[in-house]
């Protein structure tokens, strides 16, 4: 499975890099949870949909680059790279970890990387 589960998370990926809803809605589990680099979360797929609708409009350049997607256990994706914005605030190395169940991703994590 882990394959598969990197794979959904690639595809995740490009639907943001694409600002693609449609493709972001068929990828979410029903209870999809994001949670930020500060720790806030967006909690079910309709709210995470508003978010990102409203996330691509205030951020329209804003893109991720995988460096690095490794399965660390069932279900569980970790992806370390960067993103690129024109915010000084959006932009840099990051990390990310994917929930993924089912094809679905259940949790979409998002944290700096400063060790990058």
């Amino acid at each position: 499975m882990s394959e598969a589960d990197e794979t959904i998370v690639r595809h995740f990926n490009e639907a943001i890099n694409g600002r693609n809803l449609d493709a972001l809605t068929r990828l979410m589990a029903d209870d999809h949870r994001f949670v930020d680099a500060a720790g806030g979360t967006v909690d079910g797929k309709a709210a995470c949909i508003d978010a990102w609708r409203g996330f691509f409009g205030s951020f329209p350049d804003y893109r991720n680059t995988f460096e690095l997607v490794d399965t660390t256990s069932p279900g569980v994706v970790e992806v370390r790279g960067r993103s690129d914005c024109s915010v000084p605030e959006l932009a840099g190395p990051a990390r990310w970890r994917a929930v993924v169940r089912d094809a679905r991703v259940v949790e979409w994590r998002v944290s700096d990387d400063p060790g990058a």
